[in-house]
């Protein structure tokens, strides 16, 4: 009798001992690894001249990985310095005229301002700024008429230097600039190949915080919150390797289960998306499979 009300007692404090645990030594949600994954693509179109990019490289932002041939660019532009040129010396005159009358306009705001400053201390006069104001409308209005005397050549010349910078913004856009710090994911790319216009070349995800994305049940909502600390575990090679983990992210909408559940009980279940943030130590990768803990 006695040893039967010992079992009994052992039996009872096993039983609160797991009706203690976390959801009865089960995790409280499943999910895989992602990242925010970029593609970096072409700007341009040419012959990928230099490309020095490899699978698995740990790379910084701004850092320049190659560029795209920009011989045919630099020859345009050699083509437009010269049509400016030849369209210049055809309009020196307009064009002396019109600086000369620039150069005028700025001392005479300079003595805009001098008069505007006296003013308010009192030892300038209203007549002398209504005169200088005027000498800017008369020399404002000299540019616009010598402008539309020669509307045609002026024109042309801004026409050119829009060109031009056109040409200096494709020139740039055909370098390639890693733009933010990551590994390497995927190249798509080598050097001497053509490119074209929004053609991929690399793929890039920063892997130093990994997103736990897991789907949880309406009722495991009130133990979810924004900035709230879990545990998050993976498969190692004996038992599970524990991480601390953040919640970043809750969904707003409930959807149906994935199609990675299998079950028919929870294929047609409503749950809600939660991302964890987890500080990478080298072992987490994309797509590996982790348990969401929740520490009540």
């Amino acid at each position: 009798m006695k040893n039967y009300n010992y079992i009994l007692g052992i039996s009872a404090i096993a039983i609160s001992l797991f009706s203690c645990s976390d959801s009865n030594g089960k995790a409280d949600g499943y999910g895989n690894f992602e990242a925010t994954e970029i593609t970096i693509s072409a700007e341009n179109n040419g012959k990928l001249m230099q490309f020095d990019v490899n699978e698995g490289d740990v790379i910084e932002k701004d850092l320049f990985i190659g560029y795209i041939d920009t011989i045919p660019l630099t020859l345009k532009r050699e083509q437009l310095q010269v049509s400016k040129a030849v369209i210049s010396s055809k309009s020196k005159g307009v064009l002396s005229q019109i600086s000369v009358l620039n150069a005028k306009l700025k001392t005479v705001n300079t003595n805009k301002t001098r008069v505007e400053n006296l003013i308010k201390d009192n030892a300038g006069t209203q007549k002398q700024l209504d005169d200088i104001e005027g000498e800017i409308d008369v020399i404002k209005n000299q540019i616009r008429s010598v402008e539309i005397q020669n509307a045609p050549v002026v024109n042309e010349l801004k026409s050119i230097d829009v060109q031009l910078k056109q040409i200096d913004d494709q020139i740039q856009k055909n370098k390639i600039i890693n733009p933010t710090n990551g590994t390497v994911l995927t190249k798509y790319a080598e050097p001497n190949e053509i490119t074209a216009f929004g053609k991929p070349l690399y793929k890039i995800a920063n892997l130093n915080t990994m997103q736990l994305r897991v789907y949880v049940s309406e009722t495991q909502l009130a133990n979810i919150k924004i900035g709230q600390e879990v545990t998050v575990k993976i498969d190692d090679a004996d038992t599970m390797k524990s991480y601390k983990g953040t919640i970043s992210w809750v969904a707003s909408e409930a959807e149906f289960t994935p199609k990675i559940i299998q079950t028919k009980e929870e294929r047609v279940a409503l749950v809600y998306a939660v991302k964890i943030d987890v500080v990478n130590d080298g072992s987490l990768k994309i797509g590996m499979p982790a348990e969401l803990w929740i520490n009540l």
